[in-house]
C-alpha cells in the first residue's frame, strides 16, 4: 500500500510539473498569467519554476531504495529540491500579497509560504546535524506542503463549478490546498511504525 500511494503521489507531482511547464512553453494556456503584469507577473514565472522543480523530483527523495543505492545522489537531488522550495516559498511570500481573492486568499496563502520556508529550513538543518530521524519527519512535512501544488489543482475546478465564483473558489482553495495535506502528514507521522 506505501509503494502504491507513493507511486500516485510521485505521478500527480510529475504531471502537475509538466503541466506547469505551459508558464514557460504556451503562456497562452495559463489564465493566471493573463491577469498578472509587471513584477507580480515576474514573480509567478519564477514561483512555477521553482516551485515545479521541487515539485517534480520531491517524491522520488522518499524511495528508500534510491537513498540507500546512492546516498550522494539523494543528498545531490536534495539540494536541488531545497533549492526549489527557498526561490518558490521566498517569491511565494511577495506574490501572495498580490493574489487574487482579497485577504482571505493573501492570507491563506502567505502562510503557505511561511510554513513551507520553515519546514524546509527545519528538515535541511537536521539533515546537515545528522539527526536523519528529524529530517525524515520534517521532510514528510515539508513535502505535504509541496503537494500543494497538486491538491489546489483538484480543488479549484470542483470549487468553481460548485459555487459558480472563481473569486470565491480561490478564497477556499488558498486554504484547502494546504491545510489538510499537513493534516494528514501528521496523522501519518502518528501512526506506530510508520515507516519514513
Amino acid at each position: 500500500m506505501r509503494r502504491f500511494l507513493l507511486a500516485l503521489v510521485a505521478l500527480s507531482s510529475v504531471a502537475v510539473a509538466v503541466v506547469s511547464m505551459r508558464y514557460f512553453v504556451a503562456p497562452q494556456f495559463a489564465p493566471l498569467l493573463q491577469v498578472k503584469a509587471g513584477l507580480f507577473r515576474t514573480l509567478l514565472l519564477v514561483h512555477a519554476g521553482a516551485a515545479l522543480v521541487a515539485l517534480a523530483v520531491g517524491p522520488f527523495q522518499f524511495s528508500s531504495r534510491l537513498r540507500n543505492r546512492s546516498p550522494r545522489m539523494h543528498r545531490r537531488v536534495g539540494y536541488v529540491y531545497f533549492a526549489g522550495v527557498f526561490v518558490g516559498g521566498g517569491v511565494g511570500l511577495v506574490s501572495a500579497v498580490g493574489a487574487e481573492g482579497g485577504l482571505t486568499a493573501r492570507t491563506g496563502f502567505f502562510l503557505l509560504g511561511v510554513c513551507w520556508l520553515t519546514s524546509a529550513w527545519i528538515a535541511l538543518s537536521a539533515a546537515r546535524r545528522g539527526d536523519i530521524a528529524a529530517h525524515r519527519r520534517w521532510m514528510v512535512r515539508n513535502f505535504a506542503l509541496t503537494f500543494a501544488a497538486v491538491t489546489l489543482r483538484l480543488w479549484l475546478p470542483a470549487l468553481a463549478a460548485a459555487t459558480g465564483n472563481f473569486v470565491e473558489a480561490y478564497q477556499t482553495v488558498a486554504w484547502l490546498c494546504w491545510v489538510p495535506n499537513a493534516i494528514v502528514a501528521e496523522i501519518l507521522l502518528g501512526r506506530k511504525g510508520a515507516k519514513l
